[in-house]
């Protein structure tokens, strides 16, 4: 035996079994040598009871100063490990749980809640740049310049209360901008104070969710429909009701309101997703009364009507009647880029006043900065400037790709959407399984997803793909439509043969 083991005794060996490292940059001596007792005491190598040697002596034996492990000590006794007397330095008893093999990925594992088995799940990872991609505006067309100006005007106008929380309803410039804004662009009727900045869209979904609903409640939703409206219906454990979309957008009857009333309705009125219809005039006006009939609100998701290809945008819901059941839901995703992370919630006029406390107990405010750029940015013109820009060029994007299509897609298809927004949804015959033509195509670059992932039936007899053009340049249309028409025909069914 050593004269070092000797010194610290055999059950403390490890310590000195590896050096402490001495690198510049690197992890501190005092660290190192504090992981090293604490994962002993863990893992059993240091039982309860076990006396540890004096702070002097470890001190020496490792050859580090010994205010390092008085440090360790004290850290070690503070946190509970260790046991600092008089009488000496020993281990604590530590309630130590069994050893377990990691958890099997199975039936046995430990469960979730109960909702999140609603929550439908995602056919294919994030896309990324690839070709294709629904919901990702032209990035590169974005103007950083401009962008970048209104960024340091906002940091060199505010005082250090930037940094603070903020109001939670946001930032009162911004939410006076966006109500100018919609006003002019979307008919909106409103004020500042029913304005809320939030978190994207998402965040405003669920917030409608947690005020008008409670669980068990009914909520009717489009089918197919915007996934994030799906999820944040869910997680209110609500029972949602799919109702069917066709060429004027959501289709309700007579016996859904008598037989199943809901309590909220989320719709995407002015540019169904996915598949591109807009719910008419007659239809809009009928689930307002029906739904202030009924005691029912609607939560009217506007996510990309600023992009509207054939005409003036759309007036929005929220606007056709006074006093109107709706939430009007917006966000930046699509107008500016996805990770600034900012949306808006209008609330109901009627709900304003007993809403806006819950709010701030909801809410924590943030992203001041960002929003104080917002607010110039949209204030200057610049915000008008680039919606106009961004029009022509999906337009013209949308025009290339339906020429494409026709050009290229030689299996039996039709086309539906393109009078709004950034995405056409090409329909399929069954024989073409969208799924696993989505996943098929992901390997070769290409990243539309399965129209049927945006229905709430299992099995859905809506089978095609959605194909974003918004971040895909003209240039990739043919060339990407050559490698998906080769992928349809390769992942379809024997049946499809008949097509080739």
């Amino acid at each position: 035996m050593s004269a070092s083991s000797e010194a610290l005794g055999p059950q403390l060996d490890f310590l000195l079994q590896t050096p402490l490292i001495r690198e510049r940059g690197g992890e501190s001596l005092q660290r190192q040598l504090l992981h090293r007792i604490r994962t002993a005491i863990l893992d059993g190598r240091l039982p309860p009871g076990c006396r540890l040697p004096g702070s002097r002596t470890l001190a020496r034996e490792l050859g580090v100063s010994r205010n390092i492990v008085t440090l360790v000590y004290d850290v070690l006794g503070t946190e509970g490990y260790i046991d600092l007397s008089r009488q000496g330095t020993r281990v604590a008893a530590l309630a130590r749980p069994r050893a377990h093999a990691r958890a099997r990925r199975d039936s046995a594992s430990p469960t979730l809640a109960r909702r999140s088995d609603r929550i439908q799940k995602t056919v294919l990872g994030a896309a990324g740049p690839l070709a294709f991609a629904p919901g990702v505006p032209a990035l590169a067309q974005f103007p950083r310049a401009a962008w970048k100006r209104c960024l340091d005007r906002a940091l060199q106008q505010s005082d250090v209360g930037v940094f603070d929380y903020g109001s939670p309803q946001g930032e009162p410039a911004l939410r006076t901008a966006i109500l100018r804004h919609l006003a002019l662009a979307r008919g909106v009727h409103c004020d500042a104070e029913q304005v809320v900045i939030t978190e994207g869209a998402q965040e405003a979904l669920s917030l409608c969710v947690q005020l008008v609903t409670d669980p068990g409640d009914t909520a009717w939703i489009e089918d197919p429909g915007y996934r994030g409206g799906q999820t944040a219906l869910a997680c209110g454990d609500l029972d949602v009701i799919a109702l069917p979309v066709d060429a004027e957008g959501l289709r309700t009857t007579e016996t859904d309101w008598k037989m199943r009333p809901p309590r909220l309705i989320y719709t995407t009125p002015s540019h169904q997703f996915p598949m591109g219809s807009v719910l008419t005039a007659s239809r809009r006006l009928d689930l307002i009364e029906k739904s202030r009939d009924h005691g029912a609100w609607i939560i009217e998701d506007d996510y990309d009507s600023e992009f509207r290809h054939s005409a003036e945008p759309l007036a929005a819901m929220q606007g056709m009647t006074p006093n109107a059941p709706v939430f009007y839901v917006g966000t930046f995703s699509k107008t500016l880029f996805p990770s600034l992370r900012l949306g808006f919630l209008v609330l109901p006029d009627a709900l304003v006043d007993r809403a806006a406390p819950i709010v701030g107990e909801m809410l924590r405010g943030g992203h001041r900065h960002e929003q104080l750029a917002l607010a110039q940015f949209m204030e200057s013109g610049e915000y008008g400037k680039h919606l106009g820009r961004m029009r022509r060029l999906y337009r013209s994007r949308r025009d290339a790709l339906k020429a494409a299509l026709a050009e290229h897609l030689d299996v039996p298809h039709t086309v539906t959407g393109g009078d709004s927004g950034m995405h056409l949804t090409v329909h399929l015959p069954a024989a073409f399984p969208d799924q696993s033509v989505a996943r098929a195509a992901r390997k070769n670059q290409l990243a539309p997803l399965p129209l049927s992932q945006f229905s709430l039936r299992s099995q859905s007899s809506h089978n095609g793909l959605v194909l974003g053009y918004g971040n895909t340049p003209e240039s990739s249309f043919a060339p990407g439509l050559r490698r998906l028409v080769h992928v349809i025909r390769t992942s379809g069914s024997l049946e499809a043969n008949k097509y080739g």
